[in-house]
């Protein structure tokens, strides 16, 4: 089959919000995706693209069996936990999920001959850096510096990563994320957690009377209207960032980590500001203090990933991403929105609701 004649990707975590973006993007440049998830927080209707076998990285044997099944010869890993704050609470489980399901998928790898590695990686590896204004941009070059567990793992699965490159002959890109954000245009698959922790669909449920009005942590930073800076980035041109790393041509024993990020950060006020463009009402919130730990500026410098990948977003205006994302959420197909009886439960009494702060605000399906 045409469809298939690039041949097939495991993309593990790919019911999730970036894993499955990305499943539908390599369907659509002629590969193959095998999806391989466990459902502990992605959705099998979003599994619109390829096969979908169910199972845990973790066990070896189950995904070296999905890769000679199918000839799978190289890999997207998604498949992780996510949310820092319970990093902090459960680090056992972190390192267990994360840096045990990446040594287990790397074993079925190397023995399955598999020639090219992308990982999901995050920004939160650098930590916060000091003696940046909030306008600067944060290059690869920086020391990492993770500031939770959530943070130490994924650094510790880029080192590993690397490690296995060196020494048996694989060749990999990690891709560190800022925020992603936004929806496909067809409004097919979205970006659908519980709970949710991103700005920008809880500023969209707070507007249509789906969520809890925002609160808006601090209008004191070093910013033009006080709020913090981050850099967002539309999830179909992360997306393509994953097909780039996928293609590019390394020597074998390579390993190249890249930022995926716009180079242009927005504050929290300009994305309620979006969300009233988008939707033509205002966004209800209060503004609340500082939270410990927020820096003013989150911003990638997105010099390698042109460089390197020949990759650059083409949808990441704030405009695009929050009407593609405001349209997915006013007819959502999938999680908890979706229910007719959640859309008609009467509305909650106003509680502070998080926007984000962190320099991780990407999400895809944990095992």
């Amino acid at each position: 089959m045409e469809q298939a004649s690039r041949g097939a990707v495991l993309v593990t975590g790919g019911a999730g919000y970036i894993g499955a973006h990305t499943a539908k993007a390599l369907a659509e440049q002629g590969f193959r995706p095998i999806v391989f998830d466990n459902l502990s927080s992605g959705f099998r209707e979003a599994v619109r693209w390829g096969e979908f076998v169910h199972g845990d990285i973790r066990d070896t044997r189950a995904v070296r069996e999905v890769m000679e099944t199918h000839g799978v010869r190289q890999v997207i890993h998604f498949a992780s936990l996510i949310e820092v704050g319970r990093s902090v609470v459960r680090p056992d489980l972190f390192w267990d999920v994360n840096v045990g399901g990446t040594v287990s998928l790397l074993n079925a790898a190397r023995e399955c001959g598999i020639s090219r590695f992308v990982f999901s990686s995050t920004a939160a590896v650098y930590g916060q850096p000091e003696g940046l204004s909030a306008h600067d941009l944060l290059s690869e070059r920086l020391p990492s510096a993770p500031t939770s567990p959530y943070g130490d793992t994924k650094l510790a699965c880029e080192r590993m990563i690397a490690a296995y490159c060196q020494a048996f002959g694989l060749s990999a890109v990690a891709l560190r994320y800022f925020n992603a954000a936004g929806a496909d245009p067809s409004g097919l698959i979205g970006e659908a957690h519980d709970p949710e922790t991103h700005l920008i669909p809880l500023a969209i449920a707070a507007t249509l009377g789906h969520g809890k009005p925002l609160t808006v942590f601090g209008q004191d930073f070093p910013t033009p209207d006080g709020t913090c800076l981050r850099d967002y980035i539309h999830v179909v041109d992360l997306a393509a960032a994953h097909v780039a790393a996928l293609t590019v041509d390394l020597p074998a024993g390579a390993f190249e980590a890249v930022n995926v990020g716009t180079g242009h950060g927005y504050s929290v006020m300009e994305v309620i500001e979006a969300v009233e463009r988008a939707l033509g009402r205002p966004v209800p919130r209060s503004v609340g203090g500082r939270r410990a730990g927020d820096p003013p500026g989150l911003v990638a410098d997105p010099a390698r990933a042109r460089s390197l990948l020949g990759w650059s977003p083409a949808r990441s205006s704030l405009d695009q991403i929050v009407g593609d994302a405001a349209r997915w959420h006013a007819n959502q197909r999938y999680g908890r929105a979706a229910h007719a009886e959640a859309r008609a439960a009467p509305k909650q009494q106003p509680q502070a609701a998080e926007v984000e702060g962190g320099g991780r605000l990407s999400a895809q399906s944990a095992v």
